[in-house]
């Protein structure tokens, strides 16, 4: 499990207090009032006759003086975008990197993990409705300005610091500026995201990135519209985009039961995956729990999440693992491809053991992929 930072360490980490609610204030006309302390001038937006227009995500959204984005933290202020959600994460955990779920970037490393409300998706099943489908006006925040997350992860001894729970790419401009600040302090970055974002502001994330998983929801256009309310093809671009740009990647596909849970729809995900050259990241097969507006749905069977990792293994994916299924047999250990030696082995969110060295399996020599240290 993540450790949660406690009331007393959150009341060091907030200048407002712990749990102080960060109120927004009101708009004027003309756009006059000042925006408020925790926003910043958003990048990658145009003018345009209609309003203006943000270019951060596919979703496009063009606002008028006064208008809120899609995601919940854009507003129009004289005619300029402000982003709201900077400096005050509504989420603040050290979790094992494992419960991102990263299996082959620093096993057994803490990662120091952050989040804003937002989503510039809506998905019926989200885990984290409570602050993905809510603005920074309406959560309850912390006074945690970039410099300060860095500060915050070296006090507690984490290797990366994650952007997370909800969706980065909606607090872009503090993901960006936190993670060139964790860079210089020799600390790596971790993105945990839908991958729903346009290529130019993800180039130039991706510069600071050092791994992100991807949740690649399902395999059909008219799934993300009426799942995700989202669409599939700006999502397989951005993992390509992740694969070109050197970041080390893992894909996360939950199986919901009577939604993406078709095995031709995994077996083509799967192929496209292969023919794609993204074989050797790990993938994520993750069981659905009714939660948000699919209470009413079961729990994935095991047995499904058993044979979409047997499709995947065939269509030639080296590293496939099952989540959200708590001592399920081998679901979690990694194992060598080339001899198939226990290489590392996991018991929830424990190293037990791991054996890798250099990169590599010490039966074989047969390189793993992966950022061992």
């Amino acid at each position: 499990m993540g450790r949660k930072i406690t009331k007393r360490e959150f009341f060091k980490l907030s200048l407002t207090g712990a749990g102080a609610m960060l109120t927004v204030p009101p708009l004027m006309a003309g756009g006059k009032e000042k925006p408020w302390k925790w926003s910043k001038v958003a990048m990658y937006q145009t003018e345009t006759p209609r309003g203006v227009r943000c270019l951060i995500c596919p979703n496009e959204c063009t606002l008028k003086e006064g208008e809120w984005s899609d995601c919940r933290n854009r507003v129009n202020i004289g005619g300029k975008l402000y982003t709201m959600a900077y400096g005050n994460p509504c989420a603040v955990h050290v979790d094992p990197v494992e419960k991102k779920p990263l299996n082959h970037f620093l096993p057994g490393s803490r990662a120091f993990s952050i989040a804003t409300a937002g989503c510039n998706l809506a998905c019926l099943n989200c885990q984290n409705w409570t602050i993905s489908q809510r603005s920074p006006k309406e959560t309850r925040n912390v006074d945690m300005m970039p410099e300060k997350v860095v500060a915050a992860a070296k006090q507690y001894q984490c290797q990366s610091i994650a952007y997370t729970y909800s969706e980065p790419i909606t607090f872009y401009e503090y993901t960006l500026d936190t993670s060139r600040l964790a860079h210089e302090a020799g600390i790596r970055n971790i993105l945990v995201s839908a991958g729903y974002i346009n290529e130019k502001p993800l180039r130039e994330l991706c510069r600071h990135i050092d791994a992100a998983n991807i949740d690649l929801k399902s395999f059909s256009d008219a799934i993300y519209m009426k799942l995700n309310a989202g669409k599939l093809q700006p999502v397989l671009d951005a993992l390509k985009i992740f694969h070109e740009e050197g970041v080390w990647l893992e894909i996360t596909n939950l199986i919901v039961p009577q939604w993406t849970d078709d095995l031709d729809m995994i077996r083509r995900m799967c192929d496209w995956l292969y023919d794609n050259d993204l074989y050797n990241y790990p993938l994520h097969f993750s069981r659905f729990h009714p939660a948000y507006k699919l209470t009413q749905l079961p729990p994935t069977p095991v047995s499904v999440l058993e044979q979409a990792r047997e499709i995947a293994r065939n269509a030639g994916i080296r590293f496939v693992y099952i989540g959200n299924v708590p001592g399920g047999k081998d679901y979690e250990n990694t194992y060598c491809p080339k001899c198939h030696k226990l290489l590392i082995e996991r018991r929830g969110y424990f190293i037990a053991q791991n054996h890798i060295r250099e990169g590599k399996c010490p039966y074989c020599g047969e390189p793993i992929p992966g950022v061992w240290e």
